[in-house]
């Protein structure tokens, strides 16, 4: 843990293909140690290749290895393995209200392309993790409603994604203009998920997403 607290640290400074000069009492300042835990923490570091250092005068000069950068690349790779699963975890929130209208405007749409009659509606869901959304569907590719003109009026193209609400199949559905922040997932379903699942605002849901 050490080792990785130090790395990450020389990391933030800017010690990524280019040496940084710093003193030992702005790193221990910064990782809240005394300056001689940095010292020996720095020596292990060096000793087992992660760094290379000089010092001049009061400053420290210090740049992480091909080891240490594989060592942080090796530990990403691992962590989103890990926690990028395509899982969603959010609580229930209420919408605007207007989420009815655009779900009956878009079940035919729906019904072609997901493959499920929707319930006149949409399930708001405030994502607590990953961080957003967006994180949560980066490496999912999304399944395109097209846009559409009805009675003069534009209904631009939505992105849908397929996912399971406690065994439950339903998409989330993101408007090319949207009007909700990034921490906003909108579900549909071909049920009342409020109902069925029980749900009221600030209940705890997962959303697993299909790939």
């Amino acid at each position: 843990m050490k080792k990785l607290k130090l790395i990450l640290q020389i990391a933030k400074n800017g010690a990524i293909g280019e040496k940084v000069k710093i003193t030992l009492r702005e790193l221990s300042r910064e990782l809240e140690v005394s300056p001689q835990t940095v010292l020996r923490w720095l020596d292990e570091l060096e000793k087992e290749g992660y760094i290379t250092r000089t010092v001049e005068g009061k400053k420290t000069c210090i740049e992480l290895t091909d080891k240490a950068l594989m060592y942080l690349e090796e530990l990403y790779e691992q962590l989103s393995n890990v926690l990028y699963q395509g899982v969603i975890i959010g609580e229930v929130i209420s919408g605007l209200g207007e989420g009815a209208y655009y779900v009956r405007q878009y079940a035919p749409l729906i019904r072609e392309y997901l493959g499920f009659e929707p319930y006149p509606g949409t399930l708001n869901i405030k994502i607590i993790f990953p961080k957003t959304i967006f994180d949560a569907l980066c490496n999912v590719k999304p399944i395109l409603i097209p846009g559409f003109v009805k009675n003069g009026r534009t209904f631009g193209d939505v992105r849908a994604y397929k996912v399971k609400i406690n065994g439950i199949e339903g998409a989330i559905v993101i408007p090319s203009r949207t009007i909700h922040p990034p921490r906003i997932a909108e579900v549909i379903a071909p049920i009342y998920l409020r109902r069925e699942l029980n749900l009221k605002d600030g209940s705890r849901i997962k959303l697993k997403v299909i790939r």
